[in-house]
């Protein structure tokens, strides 16, 4: 994963680790970075979600931006556009590359807001009262700042479609992580009786809308055609929700029994292990659940989902020319749908 976004970020000639810096270096953000530091020695997730800024190797949070730069130069100029081709550096327009890093800054917000805890559910090993109260006051002052500067560059695009497709995408996470905050306290409890169709709705809204709809505002950006925003809208959908299934299944692949932490009752081969044995059944598996996922249907079956998801995904890119960006997002859809 990491070799293929080193070589991605290579063909669009942007670093992604640099995506959001004109923002991370603001004034206001550099006083806010001084703020949590405050929280150094306490076990408040906003900790977590600034080191993992400066590097994640694991889940690389400028994944979306690079994508929408991708996608961009793999679409090229369009003949509605020709005129400002003086506008293009390594074949993407400087607007692409502003929603590219608008598409960031909200996914860091929202991953900033995300870090809010309950605090009558804190243990005292958690940290000092006060300490996690004004951690999730920076997590939502500081989550709105960046939601604020997306919105300011949004407006400074100019372009009322792409500012309705990205704004949507907003609501979309909001409605997402709405849904999932309201079914569970926890990541681990068991959750109502949802099947895979229902599953796939609330991770189009929790993770895929805000990278299908970016890669569809790119190329309204650039003027392409309906057809072509419309290709670039399934890539982004299918490739993240591969990325998602991958994700899901990570925990039956690591031998580490450190890692299982990460494994949770609401992911993918979980769903589809309940519907191939049945609701009653799945209750009384829920103490040895994970070796029971392992040895059953779920974890193959969450396979091929993703690796369908992964080939509508490389379907949608057929429409674009050959070139090396094109390759790139194949290579992502491919790290993705890769497994032992």
């Amino acid at each position: 994963w990491s070799q293929v976004v080193s070589e991605a970020e290579k063909i669009v000639g942007y670093p992604t680790s640099f995506m959001s810096l004109r923002c991370l270096l603001s004034d206001e953000l550099s006083n806010i970075a001084m703020q949590v530091r405050k929280l150094v020695g306490t076990k408040h997730p906003l900790l977590d979600t600034a080191r993992g800024f400066v590097y994640d190797s694991r889940n690389n949070l400028q994944m979306r931006g690079l994508v929408v730069l991708l996608i961009s130069k793999a679409a090229g100029p369009s003949t509605a556009e020709l005129s400002f081709q003086h506008d293009m550096v390594s074949g993407i327009y400087s607007s692409q590359r502003s929603l590219a890093e608008i598409t960031e800054l909200i996914h860091t917000a929202f991953l900033v807001h995300r870090g809010i805890v309950n605090i009558g559910e804190l243990k005292s090993c958690d940290g000092p009262l006060k300490d996690m109260q004004f951690g999730n006051k920076m997590a939502v002052l500081s989550g709105d700042f960046l939601l604020a500067n997306a919105c300011t560059s949004l407006a400074q695009l100019q372009n009322t479609k792409v500012v309705e497709l990205i704004s949507s995408a907003i609501g979309d996470l909001v409605q997402g992580i709405y849904y999932e905050n309201s079914k569970s306290s926890e990541e681990n409890c068991l959750t109502d009786d949802i099947g895979i169709s229902r599953w796939k709705e609330q991770v189009f809204l929790s993770h895929s809308a805000l990278l299908a709809k970016s890669c569809q505002a790119a190329m309204e950006l650039a003027k392409h055609s309906t057809e072509l925003q419309d290709m670039a809208f399934q890539y982004g959908k299918h490739m993240s929700m591969s990325h998602k299934l991958h994700s899901d299944l990570q925990p039956f692949f690591r031998e580490s029994s450190s890692d299982t932490i990460a494994f949770s009752l609401n992911s993918a081969p979980a769903i589809l292990h309940q519907e191939f044995r049945g609701r009653e059944a799945w209750l009384k598996q829920i103490r040895e659940l994970q070796e029971a996922i392992k040895a059953g249907k779920g974890v193959t079956s969450a396979i091929d989902l993703c690796r369908c998801h992964g080939n509508r995904a490389l379907a949608a890119l057929e429409r674009f020319p050959p070139s090396e960006a094109r390759d790139a997002l194949a290579n992502i859809v491919y790290a993705v749908t890769r497994f032992p």
